[in-house]
């Protein structure tokens, strides 16, 4: 989200912008350590919009951005256990096609054609959209901090903000572990620390954060004469009730679930006995897995908000303090146009979106737009 602010920053010729990063390289917090995945399927059309415009970016990054970018448009296959989702995906479809994008609804089998080795017992529909994919983390994020670089932005490495300046009811600059930095504007895009940042300048900011792990196996043993035992794509595959979902990663398989139970934490380790939960989900999803070992795993923080919506805009009652953090798992696919939104807010210019939906004000209020598809 920084990378992405100061680059479209630039593209308007702001220049004097400073991107303090805590860690010693970027991208080494929650942008390095998950799945990759892009998906126009969301609930919420303020998603979706989201989604439509980073996307499009994603499609044309060398050309826009000046840096190749490993993306594969192979699709997110949604697994729907009951008819009652499966009404619910359907209206989701609906508001997707309103929208301009090509998502078709399929029976159980036509599911498994699209990913060969899936096994669908249990499986009422699905929903699929071929432009979804899996898109290259690092390289979005190190692609826009080389182009906000090359026009003249800061990027200041192990560098950690201890405190916000304020003076008036306005913001003056932060506080880090290399000096003071005078500023009137000041964007929190810390993530999952987004909370703490928000303290330093007397705001409450409601993110907390989750934990998800991500396990990658080896590759199973294709048998003469047996089915294809893992797609020959990319293609994203989620179970929606369980969260499970999985997608090849070179001749690897990369999985992961949500685990609901789990309070709060930025405890990034590795927790082995969760996997002992997942594997009888992913053996019944995907049976290959059975024949494969886990080659290595990690652990990363979702940000998450009360109703699984970002906040993006500026903060009411500290003039020049802007957020654009809480996004709940699908951060990293909409960093594209939140940065671009945000970047016009900085410049004054029309976003060209309601901001209504992103609003740090709207905790509190009876509302309930939800994003219902978080996994």
């Amino acid at each position: 989200m920084g990378a992405s602010t100061a680059y479209h920053l630039s593209r308007l010729g702001i220049t004097d912008v400073v991107v303090v990063e805590r860690e010693p390289l970027l991208g080494t917090g929650s942008t390095g350590r998950n799945a990759g995945g892009v998906r126009h399927q969301f609930s919420q059309e303020a998603n979706v919009r989201l989604s439509i415009e980073s996307i499009r970016l994603f499609e044309r990054f060398e050309e826009e951005v000046g840096t190749p970018i490993d993306f594969h448009q192979d699709g997110y296959l949604f697994l729907l256990g009951d008819d009652a989702t499966v009404a619910r995906f359907e209206r989701h479809a609906a508001m997707q096609r309103r929208l301009g994008v090509d998502v078709r609804m399929l029976g159980p089998d036509e599911a498994a054609r699209l990913a060969p080795g899936l096994a669908v017992e249990g499986v009422a529909g699905a929903s699929f959209c071929a432009r979804d994919g899996i898109a290259d983390p690092n390289g979005v994020t190190q692609g826009f901090a080389r182009a906000a670089s090359a026009a003249g932005a800061t990027i200041l490495r192990e560098t950690e903000v201890t405190g916000v300046s304020t003076r008036s009811g306005r913001v003056t600059g932060v506080a880090t572990s290399r000096g003071d930095i005078a500023a009137p504007i000041v964007v929190n895009a810390a993530g999952p620390w987004s909370a703490a940042v928000g303290r330093m300048a007397g705001l409450a900011v409601p993110v907390a954060p989750a934990r998800r792990h991500i396990f990658v196996a080896t590759p199973p043993v294709t048998r003469p004469g047996n089915p294809p035992p893992l797609p020959p794509t990319r293609i994203m595959v989620i179970d929606f009730e369980t969260t499970f979902y999985f997608h090849r990663e070179g001749d690897n398989v990369l999985f992961g679930m949500g685990d609901p139970s789990e309070a709060p934490t930025f405890d990034t380790t590795v927790q082995w006995d969760f996997l002992d939960r997942v594997i009888p989900v992913a053996v019944g999803r995907l049976p290959a897995l059975a024949d494969s070992a886990i080659s290595h795993a990690w652990a990363g923080l979702y940000e998450m908000t009360p109703d699984a919506m970002p906040v993006i805009g500026p903060a009411p009652g500290l003039d020049g303090f802007l957020l654009i953090t809480g996004f709940s798992g699908h951060g990293f696919q909409h960093a594209p146009a939140a940065g671009r939104i945000l970047a016009d807010v900085i410049a004054g210019r029309d976003p060209r979106v309601d901001l209504t939906p992103f609003s740090l004000g709207r905790f509190g209020e009876d509302r309930a737009a939800a994003e219902a598809t978080v996994v």
